[in-house]
């Protein structure tokens, strides 16, 4: 499956679980709420309570910029159940119009920034690999 296509299926969910490489080399997962744009992937820090203002994912991917991102769809009916990976290289947005453009994105996206706007930093990754699994035909798609 082209990257565009596994794209659109995954933008029809809501969220997706970024992983990046922490400093002594394991992963750190989170969830996480995004946005799209063409081929890449947006997503921004909320005001959610946070331990740190210097989030580990934001300083792992402004490090090492390798992440992969992992959207499924779960269903009691698994003839329904799909996943989305996506592999690409993360840069780190401090500020400009792009940083601008991500939150833009994630406030039409979701009502509950409306009130809240988030601020950046924000992550874009360039998504330049995709690989989708469908329980409907089982197969593995690129």
């Amino acid at each position: 499956m082209r990257v565009s296509s596994a794209l659109r299926l995954a933008g029809s969910a809501r969220v997706a679980r970024l992983a990046t490489i922490a400093p002594d080399g394991r992963v750190d997962l989170v969830p996480m709420v995004f946005a799209l744009a063409g081929s890449t992937l947006y997503t921004g820090v909320d005001h959610k309570p946070k331990r740190s203002p210097n989030l580990r994912r934001i300083e792992n991917a402004r490090a090492r910029p390798a992440v992969t991102v992992l959207v499924d769809h779960y269903s009691e009916e698994w003839s329904e159940l799909w996943w989305v990976r996506l592999r690409g290289r993360a840069r780190v947005l401090d500020r400009g119009s792009e940083a601008e453009q991500a939150i833009d994105l994630l406030v039409a996206r979701y009502e509950q920034y409306a009130e809240r706007r988030p601020v950046p930093p924000a992550l874009a990754i360039d998504v330049d690999e995709a690989r989708v699994w469908r329980a409907v035909d089982g197969v593995e798609r690129h």
